[in-house]
């Protein structure tokens, strides 16, 4: 049993934290301030807290409008990114020194862009998973590890405003009061379950995970898109969709903001052939989208226009990814049984040592080895796909052997 699913354990007594033990710093925002940050942190000792705040939902893209960093020694720096672009400087005084971030995952693409790339990571979320952790939001993890509670109701705020309100600033401030502290519970936490080894392996993988591939065809994403089932109605929702995002990034605005998704799904069922009859559909009564009207008219027009060899495809773009699993029994009834069997022995896997089932493998890479198996189908290739999937060798180790075990005592095998 893993140390988090100790039953005997008396409930913690959480105690609200409302300010930081050092108050809140001036934020940095020249280059003279950044070079005292510079060697402030250059010379303190042990890892570096490090948070970032963006603007989602309001901005453009996902750049970071706070960069917030704790250190023993020079404490709390909050550096404000919009001034300063090149924060490469502060990245080179850290080198070696492991930077304690919570899903590094979704801050490190941002801080990359600013010059900022750790050698060393420490995830608190990634450690809260692998621990079997039932919530694992910085609060909830502040709270299950330290007892203190942390406030989160400035998380969705638009931190592109400027100046930042002081109540922001405290906010993000207590973001990285605790992240080391909460750090060495969950790295004794690791070791005592056996898991340091696994959380080293997920770190550096976070650490060095390349950015996402675009998307093909990300206009396929507008939600409410199953609603429409011809050509010619998704070809209206591709032009809206790109006419939107070319507007929301010319106005750096996120495109929810620019035209809602909503809008453009009720543009399409609709099909108006005149800017009169778009602007009484309801869901584009907006000021601002009545505004840009006009510019509405001229994507879903040409929508319109396009000849039918040019219209998308209903079914979408081709994938090399395995078919939804409900239609295996019919087209892969071999396939369909091994999925089952891998799927039993992941959830065994998980139960027993506390983690997950999607951090034991990759669901999607569960998927691809069941419908595409290796031949042999043994321990040894099923290895090689795993391995080759990107899986991590703790994983590998894991759940290889098992799989071999249960794919051979399939009657198919």
């Amino acid at each position: 049993m893993g140390i988090s699913d100790a039953v005997d354990e008396p409930e913690r007594t959480v105690v609200a934290l409302t300010e930081p033990a050092e108050g809140v710093p001036a934020v940095v925002e020249t280059a003279e301030a950044l070079a005292a940050t510079i060697a402030a942190f250059g010379a303190g000792t042990g890892p570096v807290a490090v948070d970032a705040e963006r603007a989602s939902g309001y901005r453009y893209g996902q750049r970071a409008y706070l960069v917030q960093l704790r250190r023993e020694g020079p404490g709390t720096a909050l550096i404000d990114p919009v001034p300063l672009p090149d924060l490469s400087g502060l990245s080179d005084a850290l080198v070696g020194v492991e930077w304690v971030l919570h899903a590094a995952s979704q801050d490190l693409p941002c801080l990359a862009e600013v010059g900022l790339r750790p050698t060393r990571v420490f995830d608190t979320e990634l450690a809260a998973r692998l621990l079997g952790l039932e919530r694992v939001g910085l609060a909830a993890v502040v709270a299950e590890t330290l007892g203190l509670g942390l406030a989160k109701e400035h998380s969705a705020v638009d931190w592109s405003t400027r100046p930042l309100p002081p109540e922001w600033l405290r906010y993000a401030a207590l973001d990285v009061e605790l992240l080391i502290q909460v750090r060495e519970v969950l790295a004794e936490r690791l070791a005592v379950d056996g898991k340091a080894e696994w959380a080293a392996q997920e770190f550096e993988a976070a650490r060095l995970a390349p950015p996402p591939a675009p998307r093909v065809e990300p206009w396929r994403r507008v939600s409410g898109l199953h609603t429409l089932h011809d050509a010619r109605r998704l070809a209206v929702v591709r032009e809206l969709w790109v006419a939107r995002d070319a507007n929301a990034q010319q106005r750096d605005v996120s495109p929810g903001r620019v035209l809602p998704d909503a809008a453009i799904v009720a543009a399409a069922h609709a099909l108006p052939r005149s800017v009169p009859a778009l602007i009484a559909l309801p869901a584009f009564s907006g000021k601002g989208t009545r505004r840009r009207a006009t510019l509405w008219q001229s994507a879903i027009d040409r929508g319109l226009a396009l000849p039918d060899s040019e219209l998308p495809s209903v079914r979408g773009p081709r994938s090399d990814a395995p078919p939804p699993p409900r239609a295996w029994a019919e087209k892969d009834p071999a396939a369909a049984a091994r999925l089952a069997a891998a799927r039993d022995v992941v959830a065994a896997i998980s139960q027993e040592r506390s983690v997950p089932a999607e951090n034991l493998l990759q669901p999607d890479l569960l998927r691809r080895l069941c419908w595409t198996p290796p031949d042999p189908l043994d321990e040894a290739g099923i290895r090689t796909v795993l391995t080759a999937g990107s899986a991590r060798p703790w994983q590998v180790d894991l759940v290889a052997p098992p799989f071999a075990a249960a794919f051979a005592a399939l009657p198919d095998s």
